[in-house]
């Protein structure tokens, strides 16, 4: 029995990587596309070869779909992932789930009420790396972990120069777009979670209308690791990393905060230095297995609603702190999604 998919919203991630993810599966196939622009749903469609193409979230909704997946502007999620759940259809939506967790935890608690399973789309969690190094964590070779830093600053493709930088209304900034990521991956390889945000923001030329395009930040989690972490639109030449340094040893991961399944990761001791192995499936096909099985009722999505909900707190705490100048907590509420 196949999963039929449609797509919510035209955009370049659905065409750059989760419409070969979905065709990536054996029983998943792409139905149909919904954009608010009716001749760049045609064209959209045409263009990747998807039979239907409507420009009403009805028409989708009513199409003949199991699952949709959400990448329209952030403000658009809460309004469309609760449809889709009332309609009964399966959410894969991308980060951040709204614009504030309170939204995200409305719409989490709502496909759990009614069945439905629903995935935030937080893609470097499947990376080959990250799991190397969580797994490298929890198997205690780099003895108790200490510290960890991101290094996650890139330059804004001129394709993707649009909302992010220019519409405070639409969830634009780094922050919801990059410092999101960093949360998630944080909190997966460490298998622990952030409990206290400081946070500095910069506008380096590129956003405007008051939004960000850089950021810093100083994480505490709940064991007492403390990290520090760099997300940025404006930094041309920089390669991105993530280390985490331990009591027996450190992991030194390069060129792994992307979407590809690139990159390395050395694991440093007294014994010397060695280059962990770790296989290198695509990421968002590998997200899209878990959420086919989670489907069939096998496990969960790679990424939950509740790591979507952890990640937009972060983050929210994260602006909070720059606004203020302060230490943030960082408080997901999860209590109310049991």
């Amino acid at each position: 029995m196949s999963v039929r998919w449609g797509l919510i919203g035209a955009s370049t991630i659905a065409r750059q990587f989760m419409i070969d993810a979905i065709r990536a599966q054996a029983d998943g196939e792409v139905i149909a596309l919904m954009s608010s622009n009716p001749e760049r749903a045609e064209a959209y469609a045409r263009e990747n070869g998807i039979a239907r193409a409507v420009s009403s979230l009805d028409a989708l909704l009513n199409s003949d779909i199991d699952a949709v997946y959400i990448s329209t502007t952030n403000e658009l999620h809460l309004e469309q992932g609760l449809a889709a759940i009332k309609a009964g259809k399966h959410v894969l939506c991308e980060k951040p789930l709204a614009l504030t967790s309170a939204d995200a935890r409305e719409m989490v608690v709502a496909a759990k009420a009614a069945g439905i399973v629903f995935g935030t789309n937080h893609h470097l969690r499947n990376a080959g790396a990250h799991r190397a190094m969580r797994e490298a964590i929890a198997a205690g070779r780099i003895g108790k972990p200490i510290a960890a830093r991101v290094f996650h600053s890139v330059y804004l493709p001129e394709n993707l120069q649009g909302w992010r930088i220019t519409k405070p209304e639409a969830g634009g900034g780094v922050v919801l777009d990059i410092t999101v990521h960093d949360a998630d991956t944080l909190r997966f390889v460490l298998g622990d979670d952030p409990v206290e945000i400081s946070a500095f923001t910069q506008s380096a030329g590129m956003a405007s209308g008051g939004l960000e395009d850089g950021a810093m930040c100083i994480w505490r989690f709940k064991s007492g690791v403390i990290a520090q972490s760099h997300e940025g639109f404006t930094t041309k030449f920089a390669g991105t990393g993530f280390e985490v340094h331990g009591s027996e040893g450190s992991l030194i991961a390069t060129n792994v905060m992307t979407q590809k399944p690139v990159g390395s990761v050395l694991l440093r001791t007294a014994n010397g230095e060695e280059e962990l192995s770790f296989e290198r499936e695509d990421l968002y096909t590998r997200s899209l297995r878990h959420f086919h099985a989670a489907i069939r009722g096998e496990g969960q999505p790679a990424a939950t609603g509740e790591d979507g909900v952890w990640s937009l707190a972060s983050a929210e705490a994260a602006l909070q702190s720059s606004n203020t100048g302060k230490a943030v907590a960082i408080d997901p509420q999860l209590g109310a999604l049991a």
